[in-house]
């Protein structure tokens, strides 16, 4: 067999590459001869030389690449030296960055001998079959879902009938290469829904894997101890039905390790699957939640159907349970959403209290009916990947940087979770969430602080100064309250072996605790901290999964 080769570059060492598993899987289904394929995964981190070194050493007689956001541009540069150092190498791409302009892309890439578009599984065990046997390319006019050079012509073979999801093979029997990083997994494709900003939402044919095959998969990852599965598809809860089975058989079998990641719609959850969540282990399952925007007006024209009043019921109910870790998702730079109608949406989303936000910018993805409209919403966005929007008719660039700070200080202090009583105590100090992190954002970058990869108590220090710098224009908390909020948050994480040169000492109390400790027979895993207003016992034996902050009581002496 000729040597053929998929390979993948991902954002991250963490991550995975489900496509060309997938692909491989259903080629050696189809003919076990295909278990030859190899696979290749690497990451956009890597050193360019390192990544064309390896894929010349596999020698591959057919290669396939993998196009998204985040690689186009390493892709494109490293297929022209492939070309340069294997002049007879068949190399085809495929994924959505090239599905949608397949046609220009040949022309802009004369290294590329055709793209497969869309759904690849069954085009490209055609495709393979062909190149195996040696046929002329006149032959693969014949296989639906390519776009390929024929002469001097650029030809289009048609739209390929979708798969049925049963016929998809499961890729992951072999876990070998998949130990430390995060496994995905997809029980549908498409989607129901059309937001104008989503390519899923261009597959409006949603098909389901049956039930009993996906079970038999997910108990396999239960039994094989899998860290992280995260589910790929669109609107996991669509089918209250189906949804409740999966979650009802994962509770069942939990075994306490592996975690289950699934993108949700709160706003079409149910009282059953509130319920059937509240009897989870914490930490079996996360929910990633789209609000995206609470404009209405905005909600409207990028299609989007949300309650928004039943999503913040049905969030809170979740966090209620204190077993469930929720992520919520905001988009900036959307139709009819300003700066100030932003900070809004942001201001509602905040105070659901989420364990994470994430702030993200529109990306003017190719094919979306959001490209389409670009230029009747004054839509500027980058040229190259990953598209990201630099202004509308309603947001400037200026307000785009703006929200970029936003974004830096929400990563950094709230979803790190590391900061939860003291940005409780600033909160106070401003009119709203929103106007605490952009205050802070503008701190960092007035201080040169943006950008720079601070350890974890300088960020304290920053605050401190920050405090300082706030506390002259208007009445805040007292130094003495912020510094015993970084105390408690610091201690809450770990046990330190040296204390910061600002926090409070507590050599008045140490006899008293070294007493306590030994009378209650406690290990070294603990830790007492004497407060103006409170004694803290923080025991390291035990940590919230949700938060990964540490056990913290009151105690109601020392019996000092």
């Amino acid at each position: 067999m000729k040597n053929i080769v998929l390979a993948a570059i991902n954002a991250k060492y963490i991550h995975s590459n489900l496509a060309i598993h997938s692909l491989r899987a259903y080629a050696v289904q189809a003919e076990e001869e295909m278990q030859a394929i190899q696979i290749r995964e690497y990451t956009i981190n890597q050193p360019f030389a390192d990544i064309l070194k390896d894929i010349y050493k596999s020698q591959p007689g057919f290669l396939g690449l993998s196009c998204y956001i985040w690689n186009r541009s390493l892709v494109d540069s490293l297929l022209v030296e492939i070309r340069k150092i294997l002049p007879e190498t068949w190399i085809w791409v495929g994924g959505p960055e090239v599905t949608y302009d397949a046609v220009r892309y040949l022309e802009d890439h004369p290294a590329v001998d055709g793209v497969i578009r869309g759904e690849g599984e069954a085009s490209l065990l055609g495709l393979l079959r062909h190149f195996q046997a040696g046929n002329p390319v006149d032959e693969l006019l014949s296989v639906p879902g390519l776009t390929l050079r024929h002469g001097e012509d650029i030809c289009d073979t048609g739209s390929r009938e979708l798969l049925d999801m049963d016929e998809l093979p499961f890729p992951y029997y072999d876990l070998w290469d998949f130990a430390n990083r995060i496994i995905y997994y997809e029980s549908s494709r498409g989607c129901p829904f059309s937001c104008s900003y989503c390519l899923s939402s261009l597959d409006k044919k949603l098909r389901f894997r049956n039930l009993e095959l996906v079970k038999k998969e997910l108990l396999f990852f239960i039994e094989q101890k899998v860290p992280q599965v995260k589910f790929v598809d669109r609107t996991f809860n669509c089918d209250r039905q189906r949804v409740l089975e999966i979650w009802r058989f994962l509770a069942e079998h939990d075994q306490g390790v592996t975690n289950f990641h699934f993108e949700i719609g709160a706003d079409l959850l149910g009282s059953e699957e509130i319920a059937c969540m509240r009897g989870m282990r914490p930490g079996l399952i996360q929910l990633e939640i789209g609000v995206q925007s609470t404009n209405p007006d905005t909600i409207r024209e990028i299609h989007r159907r949300t309650d928004l009043a039943k999503l913040r019921s049905n969030v809170e109910q979740i966090r209620q349970g204190r077993n469930i870790h929720q992520h919520l998702d905001l988009i900036a730079g959307l139709p009819c959403e300003g700066y100030e109608s932003f900070a809004q949406s942001f201001d509602q989303v905040y105070r659901m209290y989420p364990q994470q936000i994430q702030l993200g910018f529109l990306k003017v993805l190719k094919g979306s009916r959001m490209e389409r409209m670009a230029e009747s919403y004054g839509c500027v966005y980058m040229d190259r990947e990953p598209y990201e929007v630099l202004k509308t008719k309603w947001i400037s660039y200026e307000e785009i940087l703006a929200l970029k700070r936003v974004e830096e200080m929400v990563e950094i202090y709230y979803n790190s979770g590391q900061f939860c009583r003291t940005l409780a105590l600033l909160e106070g100090m401003f009119s709203s969430p929103f106007a605490l992190y952009q205050s802070l954002g503008d701190f960092y970058e007035e201080k040169g602080y943006g950008g720079i990869s601070h350890s974890r108590l300088h960020r304290y220090d920053v605050l401190l100064e920050f405090l300082e710098s706030w506390g002259r224009e208007q009445a805040g908390p007292s130094r003495e309250a912020l510094i015993e909020a970084m105390t408690v948050d610091l201690y809450s994480r770990e046990n330190l072996k040296s204390r910061p040169a600002w926090m409070k000492g507590q050599e008045p109390w140490q006899k008293s605790i070294r007493a306590y400790i030994r009378r209650e027979g406690l290990p070294k895993t603990v830790h007492i901290e004497v407060l103006s207003r409170e004694i803290l016992f923080f025991d390291y034996r035990y940590r919230d999964p949700l938060t990964n902050n540490v056990r913290a009581v009151s105690l109601t002496s020392l019996d000092i």
